[in-house]
């Protein structure tokens, strides 16, 4: 089991030991787990002294964006972006939280981007108790998503924009990774909003009414993301769909041509076959015009046949 804690004081901030941390008192004591064994539930049990809800929630392998008020505290789970590489189902990662007077401990299954950033501010001395540290990771998750969204947003619009370009296959692949992404973030994105939501509705003097303004613009944030998002979702089903309609129209096209041609060279095929069969009385198998004749009557037909189709517009766009 591994983590950090951090003792705020009087304005003063110590780093110290997991171990060491509940042996101290500050307006905020955060006591961090990086953890996927046992050893936390056990720590949390013995050392912390947490009830089994909240260890349950602070430990559960399957978690999704929540916040449930515990006695005067609260249990908060958020999602974020990871440094690591996540699956698609799962894009984001989790932290777990549980709030309680000037107490707060949270553990993560992976590393967060925005874990970092909190570490600096309160080395830094910007966060200050636990409704600014709460508050503070909300903002933080939240500005971190707002640019990868807006990023899926661009890039869908490349995509739109090069419908009508070549590389249509490619094009499918990359809007289907889009559409993948948007629903990943927004099945936690959407719970999220409205965790943050009843988060700044809860009673409480550990939660200032900075802190809740904070936590209302990062739900707001929130809300337009997931709202984003579900625009994205479906202009890349609308995308999809009409690449989808272009490559169907490709393959007519080229059938189109296929048969086209093939009705050519079906009568010259036909002409060819009967003059080559091994047979007595064959005409003009004699005669010394007789090859360039039977070619030039071959061109005949073959323009004939092509000017028939020119004039029905049966030969694909583009040709």
């Amino acid at each position: 089991m591994s983590g950090f804690a951090f003792v705020v004081s009087k304005g003063k901030v110590q780093e110290l030991g997991v171990k060491d941390a509940l042996k101290q008192g500050g307006e905020l004591v955060w006591v961090h787990l990086t953890t996927t064994d046992e050893h936390a539930q056990q720590w949390l049990t013995d050392q912390a002294q947490l009830s089994p809800y909240v260890i349950e929630a602070l430990t559960a392998n399957e978690t999704r964006p929540r916040c449930d008020a515990v006695g005067e505290g609260a249990v908060i789970n958020l999602r974020g972006l990871s440094t690591e590489e996540l699956a698609a189902s799962d894009p984001l990662a989790s932290i777990r939280i549980y709030a309680h007077a000037d107490h707060v401990f949270s553990v993560t299954r992976k590393p967060m981007q925005a874990l970092d950033n909190i570490r600096v501010a309160v080395t830094h001395g910007a966060i200050l108790d636990p409704g600014d540290l709460i508050a503070g990771m909300a903002e933080e998750i939240t500005e971190e998503l707002d640019p990868v969204v807006a990023e899926l947003g661009d890039m869908l619009d490349d995509c739109e924009e090069k419908i009508a370009a070549h590389g249509v296959f490619e094009l499918r692949i990359l809007v289907n990774r889009i559409r993948i992404r948007a629903i990943g973030y927004r099945r936690f994105l959407a719970p999220q909003r409205l965790a943050l939501e009843r988060l700044a509705s809860l009673p409480g003097d550990w939660l200032r009414d900075d802190d809740r303004l904070h936590l209302s613009s990062a739900a707001d944030r929130a809300a337009r993301m997931v709202e984003e998002l579900e625009s994205i979702r479906e202009r890349a089903a609308l995308t999809h769909e009409t690449l989808t309609d272009l490559r169907a129209e490709q393959i007519d096209q080229r059938s189109l041509l296929i048969a086209v041609v093939a009705m050519i060279f079906l009568p010259l095929t036909f002409i060819t076959g009967l003059l080559g069969m091994n047979v007595a009385g064959i005409p003009w198998a004699h005669e010394p015009w007789a090859f360039w004749g039977v070619t030039g009557l071959c061109i005949a037909i073959s323009a004939a046949i092509t000017l028939y189709f020119m004039r029905r517009h049966w030969f694909p766009r583009g040709l």
